[in-house]
């Protein structure tokens, strides 16, 4: 997957805990810890945005793209 989440980077960064993340942005420590290891298809933008203000961040900070890990992907024209 090209999009790489660096949860856990921001975390350390704040120096904060998973399980002291999870009830400030309203979701669970299991849903925490399945995004910081890239195994979910998505995230919603409105638990992006908490993220982002508990953690005083940008979503860049949090998400990724790696080039390289985006073989097979069909080329998308930029108009």
């Amino acid at each position: 997957m090209p999009i790489v989440v660096n949860l856990d980077v921001m975390l350390a960064r704040r120096k904060m805990r998973s399980r002291d993340l999870a009830p400030l942005v309203g979701i669970t420590e299991q849903n925490i810890s399945l995004l910081k290891s890239g195994k979910v298809k998505g995230v919603r933008f409105d638990t992006l945005a908490r993220i982002c203000a508990v953690l005083d961040c940008q979503p860049g900070d949090i998400l990724a793209f790696v080039p390289s890990q985006a073989e097979g992907l069909p080329d998308v024209p930029l108009d």
